[in-house]
């Protein structure tokens, strides 16, 4: 499992000219699903994203995760971080998991954050959507869960 996490000052998410997701501030998590995530890399990822310290204290530093800073997360599913570009010029997803895979892994995902007293939102799987932040900082990083063989 691949995520791009963004900590933004807000995020929406829009389908069919509709809002289906949208935070105040927060963290928006692009999750891609690949072939092999489970229960275990969903675990792991909430777990990191409920403990993750990147919203500033009183004195400026990265100390607080987004419980404490009062933020909530907009998680999008992106099918695409799962790409590969290796080779030539169009992208293989062969490592992306099939949507009967992705889609349950990644409702499971939401319910573990809810679980840790977190508010998520969300976009609409298998939709085209249309995502908007503003990134505070900017503060992104890229994390990345794989199965243990």
């Amino acid at each position: 499992m691949r995520l791009v996490v963004q900590r933004v000052s807000s995020a929406s998410v829009t389908v069919d000219g509709r809002t289906v997701g949208r935070i105040d501030g927060g963290l928006l998590v692009l999750a891609g699903v690949e072939v092999g995530d489970g229960e275990d890399q969903a675990a792991a990822a909430a777990a990191r994203l409920a403990r993750l310290r990147i919203f500033d204290d009183g004195q400026g530093r990265m100390n607080l995760d987004v419980r404490q800073a009062g933020g909530a997360i907009l998680l999008v599913s992106q099918f695409t971080l799962a790409a590969s570009t290796r080779k030539g010029r169009r992208p293989s997803f062969d490592r992306a998991a099939r949507p009967e895979v992705a889609e349950p892994l990644l409702a499971r995902l939401r319910g573990r954050l809810e679980e840790a007293g977190l508010v998520v939102e969300g976009g609409r799987f298998g939709a085209r959507m249309e995502v908007r932040l503003v990134n505070d900082g900017p503060v992104t990083f890229v994390l990345e869960f794989r199965r243990k063989n």
